[in-house]
């Protein structure tokens, strides 16, 4: 079994946008967030085999960063992206709420019926998330030395599905679940598939 712990990008330049293929840059704030959080838990004894990143820059910088810094290996794969907004992508959600309050709501209550115009489905991006997870474990295991805990700097909706999966939740709960800005969540990766999250009995078969 891997320690999985997944870091979400901080504040953005763009703000409260949807922002998915959309590769805007960090705001001072959002990268002084993750260093603290990062430095939090190095101070209370935490440390990483492999540091495992999303190629936008909002996450790539900081991987890069503490990968460095720590001399640690980094694995770098798109499969970890955001998913893609379509033509919602970089627009706030308070003008989405204005234009198109019906679709809006839609998205919101039932994401894997209803998708922004052009953007990826819901349906699409589990599967792309879960080959991720899998590219990840075989990566890993052709390391001299077996990994036990990993650091994954990546996007809510990547956290807020393994969050759905790891405590069997509908997939149209996934925009309900939490993931702060610049904060860690922590799962149980195991090699026959299984994600789980740390403190929970509970695990689903992905």
């Amino acid at each position: 079994m891997i320690m999985l712990d997944l870091l979400r990008h901080g504040e953005t330049e763009l703000g409260h946008t949807l922002r998915g293929s959309t590769d805007d840059a960090l705001t001072v704030k959002g990268w002084q967030d993750m260093q603290q959080t990062l430095n939090t838990a190095i101070a209370t004894g935490q440390r990483w085999d492999v540091v495992a990143s999303s190629p936008l820059q909002r996450c790539l910088q900081v991987a890069q960063t503490f990968a460095q810094a720590q001399q640690l290996p980094l694995y770098i794969d798109a499969q970890f992206q955001e998913m893609h907004f379509g033509e919602w992508e970089a627009i706030s959600t308070q003008a989405l709420y204005e234009q198109y309050p019906e679709d809006l709501a839609k998205f919101w209550i039932t994401p894997t019926q209803f998708a922004p115009p052009q953007a990826a489905s819901l349906l699409n991006f589990q599967p792309r998330v879960l080959q991720g997870l899998s590219d990840l474990n075989q990566y890993l295991q052709q390391l001299e030395q077996q990994p036990k805990r990993v650091l994954l700097v990546t996007h809510g909706g990547v956290i807020k599905l393994l969050k759905v999966l790891a405590q069997k939740h509908p997939l149209d709960d996934i925009l309900k679940m939490s993931a702060a800005l610049g904060q860690l969540s922590s799962f149980q990766l195991h090699p026959n598939g299984k994600i789980g999250m740390q403190g929970q009995d509970r695990k689903s078969v992905v």
